[in-house]
């Protein structure tokens, strides 16, 4: 299974970005998907989740409202729209996917998670 995450770059507070993670070796749609990121000095943190059973989506607190995790099954491909973006939203953005059945509370735990993409870097000037 890789995991490919794509559309970081550097933006102006108040721009938006949308993020791609696209698999190989495995149908996404069928495996809950999430994103995490990375500020440099910090530890890793949830951003968004969708899971396989309905397609809940769960997010963390800092950015509801303004991401937006999806699907496109046609592609493989789970994305993660990011608007009215922040200087806090800084980091390296990585998307991952577990073998196994994950709860609602277990999506927003990277321990629950075994295929990680390689991350993509979003800047996001003040």
């Amino acid at each position: 299974v890789q995991l490919q995450a794509s559309g970081g770059g550097l933006v102006q507070a108040g721009d938006s970005l949308r993020l791609s993670c696209v698999a190989s070796g495995r149908t996404l749609s069928t495996y809950v998907v999430g994103w995490f990121r990375q500020a440099p000095g910090k530890e890793r943190e949830f951003v968004a989740a969708v899971r396989r059973s309905q397609g809940h989506t769960y997010y963390a607190d800092s950015v509801k409202g303004r991401f937006t995790i999806s699907r496109d099954n046609a592609k493989n491909t789970v994305y993660l729209q990011m608007s009215n973006l922040k200087p806090e939203d800084t980091g390296i953005y990585y998307c991952a996917t577990s073998s196994f059945p994950v709860g609602p509370g277990q999506a927003l735990d990277f321990r629950e998670y075994n295929y990680w993409g390689q991350g993509t870097q979003v800047t996001v000037s003040s």
